[in-house]
């Protein structure tokens, strides 16, 4: 194995790859409404306790929403009032504190992308989208390219091949 098998690996990228990717706030009162304000989905300790580890219900919130925040207050209850399931998801809450902006924090969140290492030798991430200039897309796959090169052993000399595909449109090998 020449790579570093780790769980998740995340890069930052300059341009949002997933515009419509949605964020839900899981927090007290003052990230609650500071959420409201901003049209961002919230929930506070009482909607939570409301699923009651309901497996079904939490399985169907973590589908919902892309990525979840939650307030330093609440993000140690998460397990115990939700259960495994967004760990599950892969979706565990990231910290939000009251001296950050949340609405750059979501953002943050937005254009944050996930590298999952697996033993299969093949991996897919989005870096952006059709809306995107392609000096935009560039930057992006530059810096995604060269954030997935820094994690494997032997560089370069790991990669076979690099394609980028849009979601219908066949494959375009870069390397």
């Amino acid at each position: 194995m020449n790579y570093f098998l780790f769980l998740f690996h995340f890069v930052w990228l300059k341009n949002i790859p997933r515009p419509k990717f949605t964020v839900c706030v899981l927090g007290d009162q003052q990230h609650c409404d500071e959420a409201k304000a901003n049209n961002v989905a919230c929930m506070d300790a009482e909607a939570l306790k409301k699923l009651n580890k309901n497996k079904k219900h939490v399985k169907k919130l973590a589908k919902k929403y892309g990525a979840f925040l939650a307030s330093e207050s609440l993000i140690k209850q998460i397990p115990r009032l939700l259960g495994p399931g967004l760990n599950k998801a892969g979706k565990f809450p990231s910290l939000l504190t009251h001296n950050e902006s949340m609405m750059a924090k979501i953002e943050e969140v937005k254009a944050t992308i996930k590298f999952q290492m697996k033993k299969v030798l093949c991996l897919a991430v989005a870096v952006g989208h059709v809306k995107m200039t392609p000096d935009e897309l560039a930057q992006n796959l530059n810096l995604a390219i060269n954030f997935l090169v820094s994690l494997l052993k032997k560089n370069w000399q790991n990669i076979r091949s690099l394609h980028i595909k849009s979601t219908m449109g066949p494959p375009s090998r870069l390397y």
